[in-house]
């Protein structure tokens, strides 16, 4: 079906008509394949990184299958870091409060009796794991009526080490429930958790960078080799580029980015940093300067940029290469967001070219490598021929805030 629309997916024609005002009418491919199968009760394992939507699909049609008269929590949604949950609380608000569904988020950083007071009253509960078991230990919230549980970006509260404690939340919920995972891999351990948390759920893989139809046709990769002392240069150089707009900056740590900012400052480059020893206001302030484009820098780490969802995001480097192939992917995802079009740069020191390579190179980007001098594979042999680059067209997407929370929400 060329044209499906929501009501096509089982969508009631209350949230329907929610997501219409919103100028949301066609589904997203993630939300094609999740909704019908959470709508029928099943459990569900989804691959699909982020930026395709993953958040309408398994919200959609959790909303559905609540009501107003269920008891408190009743769904739980876990994330990693705070920023992704109060995203998530965003695209959800309305939908919710068209069923008569109340959803909040809890998370570290904030006051946490206010938090309590706010957990108790809502249906759809949002959290980080740290800060849940918290109000769980305070007796402020009680799982074992959980009928519904979403594991958004497994993948990378695993990777930070709260596996323990999301064992601990499982175990608390109730035995007969639907367990929906969201992941940009479900390969190794986040398999095996997978596997541990589900009944014979349904299983989809969503392709994202170098795989299928999202951003490998939209995202123009570029990885420039650098030595150690011209990488803040080269990062100039990058960001005067007259047709970029906002650019997220990566690094490894968080003194990095503090460093890198000030190096920025010098050569007359504002910029703003983001990472996890900000305080929440600090980092809220340092988002919304960089959605509105008061500052279109922002250098952030891995952790910091989880959650992150601002349109209009031209430009990602790597300034530092990232640790893994899920982190390339899930950093080159902030840009070509809903079909939009972008570019990912990453700086390559020569000791890291043999590194990167093997890390990227099952993405189908033999030919990028090739024309930033990098050999296409782990061995260090070159494949022959080229390709010609298309330069993506870009929008500085620093438009109103009505379009562009649309859009945010559609692609979340």
């Amino acid at each position: 079906m060329e044209h499906q629309t929501f009501a096509d997916l089982g969508v009631s024609v209350l949230v329907a008509s929610e997501l219409a005002k919103r100028e949301i009418t066609q589904p997203f491919a993630v939300q094609k394949m999740v909704i019908p199968d959470v709508l029928a009760g099943h459990d569900l394992l989804a691959q699909s990184p982020t930026g395709s939507g993953k958040t309408l699909a398994f919200g959609i049609p959790m909303i559905e299958r609540l009501h107003g008269t269920n008891v408190r929590p009743s769904a739980l949604v876990l994330a990693p870091t705070r920023e992704l949950a109060a995203q998530i609380v965003d695209d959800l608000r309305d939908i919710a409060h068209a069923r008569a569904l109340s959803i909040a988020a809890v998370y570290g950083g904030a006051g946490i009796v206010k938090q309590a007071r706010i957990a108790a009253r809502a249906h759809i509960l949002v959290a980080t794991p740290g800060r849940l078991l918290d109000l769980i230990d305070r007796r402020d919230v009680s799982l074992d009526r959980v009928r519904l549980l979403v594991l958004d970006e497994a993948d990378r509260m695993l990777d930070m080490g709260f596996k323990p404690v999301v064992d601990r939340i499982v175990k608390m919920c109730a035995r007969e429930r639907q367990t929906l995972l969201f992941s940009a891999t479900l390969q190794g351990e986040v398999g095996k958790v997978a596997k541990a948390y589900t009944t014979n759920p349904r299983r989809h893989e969503h392709s994202g960078v170098g795989g299928g139809e999202s951003s490998k046709g939209n995202v123009a990769h570029r990885f420039v080799m650098v030595s150690h002392e011209g990488k803040v240069a080269k990062l100039v150089s990058e960001l005067s580029e007259p047709e970029r707009g906002l650019t997220l900056v990566f690094v490894r740590t968080k003194r990095g980015a503090d460093r890198l900012v000030k190096r920025l400052a010098s050569s007359s480059v504002q910029a703003v940093a983001m990472h996890g020893d900000k305080s929440q206001g600090q980092r809220e302030r340092a988002l919304a300067n960089f959605e509105a484009g008061v500052v279109d820098t922002l250098v952030a780490t891995d952790v910091a940029a989880r959650g992150i969802d601002v349109a209009g995001i031209t430009h990602v480097i790597n300034f530092d290469i990232p640790g893994s192939r899920e982190d390339y992917v899930h950093r080159i995802g902030r840009t070509a967001r809903a079909g939009a079009s972008g570019t990912g740069v990453t700086f390559v020191v020569h000791d890291q070219a043999r590194e990167l390579v093997s890390m990227v190179r099952d993405l189908g980007l033999h030919r990028e490598l090739e024309r930033g001098g990098l050999p296409s594979d782990a061995t260090g042999q070159r494949s022959g021929g080229s390709q010609q680059r298309t330069r993506p067209s870009r929008n500085r997407g620093r438009g109103g805030s009505s379009s562009r929370g649309a859009a945010r929400a559609g692609r979340r």
